[in-house]
């Protein structure tokens, strides 16, 4: 086996099995069941707030010390956060206890950005969209294996939903230990540069005074030059306009799905309070193989098909068509329409996301990729702070589970008319310079 093929498998399988966790689609069921003293009102105001500014603080801390420590350490604090969560959910009771579990939360899911760059890191450029496209496809593949399992553990009654979070744990042990078995990573993009040739384009670039040649001939592990050579990268992405605009797009997608996604199950409780059979695990399996299918659409429709003006239409209308879906989701008394539209929200998300994604990456320069996909990232967690803040929290309006998925379904339709508002100015402006420039040279 290549080696690069080999370094994918053995991420990949980390990836697998971290996802399998089949007690998260059951996480509120749970909580708000006869094994804890909790009320809604207090898991939707006091509990899952934290693990949004638990992420939002910690992404950025993250981000540098991934690149400072290589990758390898904080993959394997990934496996480690997880199993101190499923720990502390089987084995405590208390509020401040899940309000302290939420804050490793948020380290756990800002910690994923190792996972993700880890690969680059190991293996040839060449390689880059195939390692890509394997990390995917394991986590899709341990998250439909995940919603499954967790459906037929409970449709078969062989467990309860405290029992589900027993697989959760083991399957986070596994994968911490897997991860001490990764390669190590000797050099990293910011604080262990390796030299680069003379000659090479990249000392060359626009406006950088020549620093990454200062930075390679210098000590790589000096601090000032690593953060010089990240503002450099960053203000190169973010003065190109096309960036700012897919990013904000992707920011913003982020946003709301990530908010959709974190209440959805409080919201299924109050339209069916007492379930004979919760659906939850299946609805994960469908949109999880949905969301996979229509990203590999994106991608096949997408690359050389369509002009970037043309996907951003686009995107404005099926983000219109997302907060339909989410209206469906919260105005309906069954809950079998409110998964159907659940489900159809994940998988236009899975479609938008990428073609957002691939936007992005168009315009950049190649090692600025998790730069600027982190600052994106952190965008959206600042939005999604700023909704929980606005619509869940007692700073706020409060509002219940139905009026907070009216003000993010609204939140997306409003988003695909600004959008489409901004391609018809564009597009009109665009008119009047070709008309100009037409009579200046008829002139």
């Amino acid at each position: 086996m290549q080696e690069w093929l080999k370094i994918s498998c053995l991420l990949c399988v980390f990836g697998f099995i971290r996802e399998i966790r089949p007690s998260e689609p059951y996480v509120t069921e749970y909580l708000l069941g006869p094994w804890r003293n909790i009320t809604e009102t207090q898991l939707t105001h006091d509990v899952y707030p934290v693990g949004t500014y638990s992420y939002l603080v910690q992404l950025v801390f993250v981000f540098l010390i991934t690149d400072f420590l290589r990758y390898k350490p904080l993959i394997i604090t990934v496996g480690a956060t997880g199993v101190i969560i499923w720990s502390m959910l089987i084995w405590t009771t208390s509020l401040l206890s899940l309000q302290i579990l939420e804050f490793f939360y948020g380290t756990y899911m800002a910690a994923e950005v190792a996972y993700y760059t880890y690969i680059y890191a190991k293996v040839d450029k060449k390689y880059y969209p195939r390692v890509t496209s394997h990390t995917r496809a394991a986590m899709f593949a341990g998250k439909l294996v995940s919603g499954v399992t967790s459906q037929l553990m409970i449709n078969l009654e062989l467990m309860n939903y405290k029992e589900l979070n027993y697989i959760t744990l083991a399957t986070q042990i596994i994968a911490m230990i897997w991860a001490f078995g990764l390669p190590s990573v000797d050099k990293s993009l910011y604080f262990h540069r390796e030299p680069l040739p003379e000659g090479d384009p990249q000392t060359q670039l626009p406006g950088a005074d020549n620093l990454e040649v200062e930075v390679s001939q210098e000590s790589p592990q000096k601090q000032p030059h690593a953060l010089g050579l990240l503002w450099l990268h960053f203000c190169n992405a973010y003065t190109n306009s096309r960036v700012i605009q897919w990013s904000l797009l992707y920011a913003i997608g982020l946003t709301g799905y990530l908010q959709v996604t974190y209440y959805v199950q409080v919201l299924w409780k109050v339209i069916e309070p007492e379930p004979q059979i919760a659906w939850n695990g299946a609805v994960d399996a469908v949109l999880t193989a949905l969301a996979a299918l229509a990203a590999l659409a994106a991608g096949y429709l997408h690359t050389g098909r369509l002009r970037p003006r043309t996907s951003l239409v686009i995107l404005a209308i099926l983000s219109a068509v997302e907060g339909g879906c989410v209206l469906i989701c919260c105005w309906t008394k069954d809950i079998y329409w409110s998964y159907a539209g659940f489900v159809l929200f994940g998988a236009l998300y899975g479609f938008t996301i990428t073609v957002a994604s691939a936007e992005v990456a168009r315009n950049l320069q190649e090692e600025s990729f998790g730069l600027v996909f982190g600052v994106n990232t952190f965008v959206a967690l600042v939005f999604q702070s700023l909704l929980t803040m606005i619509f869940v929290t007692e700073t706020g309006f409060e509002l219940d589970a139905v009026g907070q998925y009216t003000a993010y379904a609204f939140y997306f339709i409003a988003v695909g008319v600004l959008y489409l508002i901004s391609v018809l100015v564009e597009c009109l402006m665009f008119r009047d310079t070709e008309s100009e420039k037409l009579e200046n040279s008829l002139d």
